[in-house]
């Protein structure tokens, strides 16, 4: 998380009640004093071979493409050349998901670049309720018939691939 730029300070378990009642005695709202009680008791991690960390270059090559089937001609190319098992289950995970909800993922993952929290949730609801509606509802409860009910993992999406979803599909997810 550190190295994604996801946190600023790593510690392991042991020391997280020191953390704790350090954090508990302040009495300021100064960002450096707190930086520097939190690094008092932080240690450092390297990522293993496996981490995510390694990969930040080809992640970034595959997923900064404009549209998902961009992505996925980016991410079958490396799984080619590659032959890493990541690339390949990536891939597996796309190719199973609903074409619909691929789109509209992307699109509300972009958007909320450039949005307050605020914004962000309101964008999420509007797509969550616009999701389970009448017009919409299919995908979901398909999802939910092939992943938990009947357990076929083989759900029949509306539309069934990349190329039949439409703009208008997907703007509606925001309306």
């Amino acid at each position: 998380m550190v190295a994604l730029g996801l946190a600023t300070h790593y510690s392991m378990s042991e020391h997280l009640d020191l953390v704790d009642e350090r954090l508990a005695k302040l009495v300021t709202d100064d960002p450096s004093v707190i930086d520097s009680s939190l690094a008092q008791y932080g240690d450092l991690v390297y990522p293993d071979k496996t981490s995510i960390v390694h990969r930040l270059a080809v992640i970034d090559k595959c997923f900064s493409h404009e549209t998902v089937e961009e992505i996925v001609d980016a991410l079958e190319s490396e799984a080619a050349q590659l032959n890493e098992e990541w690339c390949t289950l990536a891939l597996k995970r796309l190719k199973e998901a609903s074409p619909l909800a691929l789109k509209v993922s992307l699109r509300s993952i972009r958007e909320g670049r450039y949005q307050t929290l605020d914004e962000c949730l309101v964008r999420e609801y509007r797509m969550s309720i616009n999701g389970i509606s009448k017009p919409f509802y299919h995908d979901f409860c398909e999802g939910v018939r092939a992943r938990l009910v009947d357990k076929d993992l083989a759900p029949k999406w509306d539309p069934p691939a990349l190329e039949f979803v439409s703009e208008d599909m997907v703007d509606s997810y925001f309306a």
